[in-house]
């Protein structure tokens, strides 16, 4: 099984809702994921054995917003929720989710970051004006590293 098949069940999994999947063949192989709250998943592999896990992050790993010490004009940062690649469009082709400038909802998707080849879409995850790009597209990201500044409406 390769990661592409694995990515293929997690999407099933969401699509039906099911919360958890389990999966042995023979003796060498066993995975078993399991998904909670909206969160992006981790993927947690143990070197002993064979057997990887799937775990929805929790709502504390979901992009971080905090206010900056920084900023005295009340601006947030969006935060990386996870280590991974930092991507502003969803392909090379496409123009970038969003610019200095453009309003966004919670809902909104800023960025993709890559972890371990599966795209996690990042929210806003607060309603505000984007006043600053701070990564550079196709570089790498560390957990709660700043990726954009938001003025707040």
């Amino acid at each position: 099984m390769d990661l592409k098949d694995i990515k293929a069940i997690i999407d099933l999994m969401k699509k039906n809702s099911i919360s958890e999947f389990e999966l042995e063949r023979g003796q060498e192989f066993k995975i078993k994921l399991k998904r909670g709250g909206a969160g992006p998943v981790q993927i947690i592999q143990s070197e002993e054995s064979p057997t990887a896990f799937f775990q929805q992050m929790p709502s504390s790993a979901a992009p971080q917003i905090a206010a900056s010490a920084a900023a005295p004009s009340g601006e947030t940062e969006i935060k990386s929720p996870m280590i991974g690649t930092f991507y502003r469009s969803p392909s090379p082709e496409s123009g970038p989710y969003v610019e200095v400038g453009s309003e966004v909802n919670p809902d909104t998707v800023v960025a993709l970051i890559e972890a371990m080849k599966v795209m996690n879409e990042i929210k806003a995850e607060v309603r505000g004006v984007i006043t600053q790009v701070i990564v550079d597209n196709a570089k790498p990201v560390e957990f709660g590293q700043p990726m954009f500044k938001i003025r707040p409406l």
